[in-house]
């Protein structure tokens, strides 16, 4: 009896994914992209689905894990209180931290500022096996670096290189980089959650009246947002220029953080189902000594009972 194909997930999951992801062909403009987008689905439905994809990310990465081939690496990007935080805690609630890696990349440091801008992510790179995830990355270099460029002058880049093609050739560093991981057993897949500047309020808002959330508020966040215009020009310029069929970029409706969830875990687990992963297969010779194992450790259990 033939045995039946396994129909692969991308069929189901394709609503999710595929109208918010953008590779590079084509045109691309920010504000065409709705920030309160459900996919047709209500809270219910979206939380099954959220249900669901955890426990397919926690089979895809014990045979990432096991096969120890491939490596994913994970960005996510966002204007503040966007739900990065919150979206990386709940799509992989259940998964095995064994294998995953979350790194946070705030102001960079004296040591950091050291070198070129790629550096400190480069080293927290996922080895090989593993799922790394970036809260925020590198391309804070062409965002708040683009909107602030004074910071240019703590990043000691020697004057006659610092033109006005700076940020054009920071995109073609990136996407060079990014097509190097992906030539390297490294599948790139990036998150710009999507907020619109009222939810953006109403969450700042939150986070100053219920005390379990006043850690989270900053005035720097105030100051920010009053940069709003630049960030959006900065974050559609970003998009157009460094998002390839390698690298594409995954625009996410983030104003209903559910649906986030939805968009970024149907993502996450249409890409490694993509990669065909599965457990090392054991020898013939191995299975036999398995079997040598087994029955010394039953016999030793019997022996155990005996009075």
């Amino acid at each position: 009896m033939a045995k039946k194909k396994r129909e692969p997930l991308a069929a189901g999951l394709k609503p999710y994914v595929a109208p918010f992801c953008f590779d590079g062909s084509g045109e691309f403009h920010l504000k065409s992209h709705r920030t309160a987008e459900k996919g047709g689905l209500d809270k219910d439905k979206g939380e099954k689905i959220i249900e669901a994809n955890r426990k397919r990310l926690a089979d895809f990465q014990g045979k990432l894990y096991a096969q120890d081939r491939w490596s994913l690496l994970l960005i996510f990007q966002g204007m503040d209180a966007a739900g990065k935080d919150s979206a990386i805690k709940s799509v992989f609630d259940g998964v095995n931290p064994q294998g995953c890696q979350v790194f946070s990349f705030k102001a960079p440091s004296a040591q950091e500022l050291d070198h070129d801008f790629l550096w400190r992510t480069t080293i927290s790179l996922p080895e090989r096996g593993r799922i790394g995830i970036f809260n925020r990355s590198y391309y804070e270099e062409v965002l708040v670096v683009r909107v602030h460029p004074e910071m240019l002058v703590k990043q000691k880049i020697p004057p006659p290189l610092v033109r006005r093609t700076i940020w054009r050739e920071r995109f073609e560093d990136i996407s060079a980089f990014e097509r190097h991981l992906a030539r390297n057993g490294t599948v790139v897949i990036k998150f710009f959650l999507n907020v619109s500047k009222e939810e953006q309020r109403q969450r700042f808002l939150d986070r100053l009246e219920e005390p379990a959330k006043n850690w989270k508020f900053s005035m720097d966040d105030v100051a920010e947002r009053a940069q709003w215009d630049k960030y959006q020009a900065a974050y559609q310029d970003m998009i157009r220029h460094t998002s390839t069929p390698v690298a594409p970029w995954h625009v996410v409706p983030a104003d209903h953080k559910w649906f986030a969830r939805v968009v970024i875990g149907s993502t996450i687990v249409t890409a490694l189902d993509r990669l065909d992963l599965h457990y090392p297969k054991v020898k013939a010779a191995t299975l036999q000594e398995f079997q040598k194992v087994r029955t010394a450790l039953e016999n030793e259990g019997k022996a155990a009972k005996k009075p």
